[in-house]
Formats: structure tokens, C-alpha cells, sequence
């Protein structure tokens, strides 16, 4: 079983307050900052070779600090990193995070270059079971999506609905994509407790779509229809401390689940319970459960 990842590469430094900063003022930390790699399709590949798959990443750092270390984070989990490119002319993307302990949300700040792109990589000639993609990295992406058509089995992190995720989803097998992706798309309200409307955002984006929809919904699961029935899948409930890379955990750990034989609706419930463990501890890659922590629930 190989996995193949592609997509955001960041380092994320995560600051932990009390209370959302007031504008104008200084605040003093009362723990330590968090540094790791983040991004979507990296973070479900440190999590696929974490859990012990064959996983693969591909992406672009630049040549520093920031880009060692995902590499050598990568590395101690074995990730590997044959497609992951280092441009020497560009600075790693990095992003900072303000994780507000009082009710789990998390802001994120993002610095990258639009110029950081694959240069020397044009094509990956492997192929892979499964595929990850995640909208950034477009082009390699797509090309790969094609030429793996009825080869590999293909799933989307669909975070934000931007011209490249889009253009994406119609390509893939699986297009998982957050409340948000779905509500800016169609353009449709979403209500958590109005299950009408779910279902009603769900059929616009299978009819633009086709492949199989799953819509997480956060703290309230994720939803799908599967043999020609709706299922809202509940997650479980938890202290929120931090939500960074909630979802980037929850892709990675469906991808798992499915590779590993699991029906879809209990692929998600895992996927969901993996996710909501994850929001317990700050910092987004550091907060990734072990696979027995989440089996207990395999019931």
C-alpha cells in the first residue's frame, strides 16, 4: 500500500493566549510557543507514515531553516520526500497561529511567495494506491490526478473554494471538503441544525461534482450519503484547546481507514473521533493521536 500526498508545505509557530488579543496591545505568553510543519497534504502524510504506511509527499520549501526542518520531520517518520523540492532562490512558507484557549479557535497567518513553485519537478512517474491532493501545487496535482485516472484512488481536502481546489474536484474520487468550501460554493446556507440544508448543499455539490461528497461539519461530524441514504456521522465531544489542523488530521486519517479496508461510514466515524482527540492539545502536527488511541473506539 502506497500513499502519495501532494501539496502546502509550511512551518507552523503556534501561540497559545488566554483570550483573543485586544488591537493596541502587548500580550505576554503563559506557555511556551509551538513550532512544527504544517500544511494540509503534509500534514496527512506525517500522520499516513506516522500510523505506518508507505507514504510519499511532494511539495515545495525553500532553502533554510524552516525547510530543513520539515525535511528532517518528515524524515523521522518516513515520509518520503523523493518529490519534495527544495527551490534554493525562495523562503519556506510559514505560517502563525494564534491558538485562543478559551474556546479552541485558532487564526492563521500565512507568508508565502507566490513565486514559490516547482521548478525542477515536472511530473511524479510512480504510481500510488491512493492520492492526496489539497489545492495548492495545481498544476502538479492535476496532472497527476489525470494520468492515475482508474489507477489510483483519489481524494481532495477541499479547505477553502478557490479557483485551484475547483478546478481540482471534479478529478478526484473522494471530494472532502470543509463547511466552509461548501458554503462558498454553492452559495447555499448551511445550518448545523437544520439537516434539510445540509442535504441541500450536499446535492449541489454532487451534481457539479460526481464523486463521492463528504462535508465536515467540526465539532458536529461529518456527513455524506452512501447507498442512497444521508448519514450525518457524530464525532465525539471534547475540551477544544486548539483546532489547528483538525481537518488536515481528519483527511489524513480517512485516507487510513479507507486504505485499510474500512466501510465509508466508519472510515468517517474514525476519522471524526481522530480529529476530535486532536483539538485537545495545542499545536497542529504535535496534536495527531497515536492509531491505538483511536482504535479503542473501533467498536
Amino acid at each position: 500500500m502506497r500513499i502519495l500526498c501532494i501539496g502546502h508545505a509550511a512551518y507552523d509557530i503556534t501561540l497559545p493566549v488566554e483570550e483573543y488579543p485586544i488591537e493596541n496591545k502587548k500580550v505576554r505568553l503563559k506557555e511556551k510557543k509551538v513550532e512544527c510543519g504544517g500544511g494540509p497534504a503534509a500534514t496527512a502524510a506525517y500522520l499516513l507514515a506516522l500510523w505506518g504506511i508507505d507514504t510519499s509527499f511532494s511539495g515545495v520549501i525553500g532553502n533554510d531553516l524552516y525547510g530543513s526542518l520539515i525535511k528532517e520531520e518528515f524524515q523521522k517518520v518516513g515520509v518520503d520526500t523523493t518529490y519534495l523540492e527544495t527551490n534554493n532562490d525562495k523562503k519556506t512558507t510559514s505560517s502563525y497561529i494564534l491558538a485562543n484557549k478559551s474556546n479552541g479557535s485558532r487564526t492563521i497567518i500565512t507568508s508565502r511567495d507566490p513565486s514559490l513553485n516547482f521548478e525542477k519537478i515536472k511530473k511524479i512517474p510512480e504510481t500510488f494506491d491512493y492520492i492526496l491532493v489539497d489545492g495548492d501545487e495545481v498544476d502538479l496535482a492535476l496532472q497527476t490526478l489525470k494520468e492515475n485516472k482508474g489507477k489510483s484512488i483519489s481524494m481532495l481536502d477541499a479547505g477553502k473554494s478557490d479557483e485551484n481546489t475547483v478546478k481540482l474536484a471534479p478529478f478526484v474520487d473522494y471530494l472532502v471538503c470543509s463547511n466552509d468550501f461548501a458554503r462558498d460554493y454553492t452559495k447555499l446556507d448551511l445550518s448545523y441544525d437544520n439537516l434539510d440544508s445540509i442535504k441541500a448543499v450536499y446535492e449541489k455539490l454532487v451534481e457539479d461534482f460526481k464523486g463521492q461528497i463528504i462535508i465536515t461539519l467540526e465539532k458536529y461530524g461529518s456527513f455524506t450519503k452512501f447507498n442512497g441514504e444521508y448519514h450525518l456521522i457524530p464525532s465525539i465531544e471534547v475540551k477544544a484547546l486548539d483546532t489547528t489542523g483538525a481537518g488536515d488530521i481528519y483527511h489524513g486519517a480517512l485516507l487510513y481507514f479507507l486504505s485499510q479496508g474500512y466501510e465509508l461510514l466508519k472510515a468517517m466515524r474514525l476519522a471524526n473521533i481522530t480529529s476530535a482527540l486532536s483539538v485537545q492539545k495545542i499545536g497542529g502536527r504535535y496534536s495527531i493521536p497515536r492509531l491505538e488511541e483511536v482504535l479503542v473506539y473501533d467498536k
